[in-house]
């Protein structure tokens, strides 16, 4: 009974080989990352003493890719902060550039900075930032900080929840 299965699940086997959805001892060993920007959000922002703090950040963190993988999805803000330490090309080794988007007294101010110590208490996450470009205003807004490009593994998420997740809509 058995040897009539084992044709046909070989074949399964070279067919999924053939289209490179079974793993190879290659592609095991080699860890592939992914270019991750990332988006936090806050009710409002203060510059003082060489610390921006964002206040009443989103309790998310949206993150994106470009092509050729094009990732999209979010994190905990609180698991972002553990991130800022890990890998070879870490912020931490290399303090990302970003840029805060403000809204402030009815008009849109930017101010260019590279983020450094990243702490979260509370609703509140405070940065060292060296402004690079803008001035910060005098009275805070509604703001938006886009942090440049960290490598990531290639699956911060699970994808095989979202593969589960597929299925059940397909």
């Amino acid at each position: 009974m058995r040897k009539r299965y084992l044709i046909p699940s070989i074949l399964f086997m070279v067919l999924l080989a053939q289209l490179g959805l079974l793993p190879t001892g290659q592609a095991q060993q080699k860890e592939q990352t992914v270019q991750m920007l990332f988006v936090q959000s806050a009710r409002d922002v203060k510059f003082e003493g060489g610390k921006m703090t964002l206040k009443g950040i989103s309790a998310v963190t949206v993150m994106f890719s470009d092509r050729p993988q094009r990732i999209a999805g979010h994190m905990d803000t609180k698991e972002m902060i553990p991130l800022w330490k890990e890998g070879k090309d870490s912020f931490l080794k290399d303090p990302p550039n970003a840029t805060a988007s403000i809204f402030t007294d009815g008009k849109l101010v930017e101010v260019v900075v590279v983020l450094q110590n990243p702490q979260l208490k509370g609703d509140d996450l405070t940065y060292d930032v060296r402004i690079l470009e803008g001035t910060p205003p005098r009275k805070g807004g509604l703001c938006s900080l886009f942090i440049d490009i960290i490598g990531m593994p290639l699956t911060p998420i699970s994808y095989a929840g979202a593969a589960r997740r597929c299925w059940r809509r397909w």
